[in-house]
């Protein structure tokens, strides 16, 4: 049995700093987890209902703002926020840039524990989404999906759209799944109790809620 180390209290999160070049990020020194989904997701308003904060991580009213990796730390976690991809209103130079963060921070030798991709509850997963369910697959990255903004769809809508996931989405009987909303904290206290498993001793294995996803992906 190993000693699990607590987090800290999530309204302790702090923001740390924001890259917009991969050459920018420092070197790894602790366990990270990371947050990845399209523009207009709802990534930053997912980081600040986990954290109890209302404004840790910007909430933007234009998609594909957040064009910056940003870095958070909520010891001995750091979270890491990655770019929303997948915005079509933006030049073809700045998707690039946007493309070369993320993939330069997934294919970096880093302690990434842990990705958290967020696709939208009431819509059929983009290509993007797709590609980079994939692209995890093949990297044998560890990730889970969260499904944001499930407040929007009643009982029917919902149940329709989560037997529509099991085609959609490939090996999604096989990955743990997520439903989340801001607005009735569906799945706040699921994600937050993520954080606090990955958050054991250095070099243990994850339980459940990520190593199910790796060992059988």
């Amino acid at each position: 049995m190993y000693k699990r180390r607590r987090i800290h209290a999530v309204s302790k999160a702090e923001f740390v700093a924001s890259y917009g070049t991969f050459s920018q990020i420092p070197p790894c020194n602790s366990m990270e987890i990371a947050f990845a989904g399209r523009s207009n997701v709802g990534k930053s308003t997912l980081i600040n209902k986990i954290f109890q904060r209302k404004s840790l991580a910007r909430v933007s009213a234009v998609p594909g703002k957040t064009a910056t990796i940003n870095f958070y730390r909520l010891d001995p976690l750091t979270i890491v926020d990655l770019p929303g991809y997948g915005y079509a209103k933006v030049a073809k130079s700045e998707k690039a840039r946007w493309s070369g963060l993320i993939s330069g921070y997934l294919g970096a030798d880093r302690d990434l524990r842990l990705i958290l991709l967020l696709i939208d509850m009431r819509h059929a997963p983009s290509k993007d989404d797709i590609q980079m369910i994939d692209f995890l697959v093949e990297s044998e990255l560890p990730f889970l999906i969260v499904l944001t903004k499930a407040d929007k769809l009643n009982r029917t809508e919902r149940t329709k759209r989560m037997k529509a996931f099991e085609t959609e989405i490939p090996y999604f009987s096989q990955i743990h799944v997520i439903p989340f909303s801001a607005v009735t904290r569906e799945g706040v206290e699921a994600v937050q109790g993520v954080l606090e498993e990955i958050a054991s001793e250095p070099g243990e294995e994850l339980d459940a809620h990520a190593d199910e996803t790796e060992e059988k992906l």
